[in-house]
C-alpha cells in the first residue's frame, strides 16, 4: 500500500495527521523544528480557510500558520491515531 503526503494546507480539520518533512530551505525546516513540528509529530487542524492561516494542534499547544508555510509542511494520517 502506497502512503501519499499532501501538504498541511490541503488537510481537513478534525484529522490527526503525522507530519511527514518539510519542503522548505534549511532556515523554515529549523525554525519548523524549534515550534514541534518535526516528522513523526502528530498534528491536528483546529481551523483554517482557503487560502488564510491555520490554527493547529500540536504537542498540546495551539500554533498558527500562514498559508504559504502550511503548503511547504507534508503530512499524512496518522493509521493509529
Amino acid at each position: 500500500m502506497i502512503e501519499y503526503s499532501i501538504p498541511l494546507s490541503m488537510a481537513g480539520a478534525g484529522k490527526i495527521l503525522l507530519v511527514t518533512g518539510v519542503k522548505g530551505g534549511f532556515g523554515l525546516q529549523r525554525r519548523l523544528a524549534d515550534m514541534g513540528l518535526t516528522p513523526g509529530a502528530k498534528v491536528m487542524v483546529l481551523s483554517g480557510c482557503h487560502p488564510g492561516p491555520l490554527l493547529i494542534d500540536i504537542r498540546g499547544s495551539r500554533l498558527g500558520l500562514g498559508f504559504g508555510v502550511a503548503q511547504k509542511i507534508m503530512v499524512k494520517e496518522a493509521t493509529n491515531a
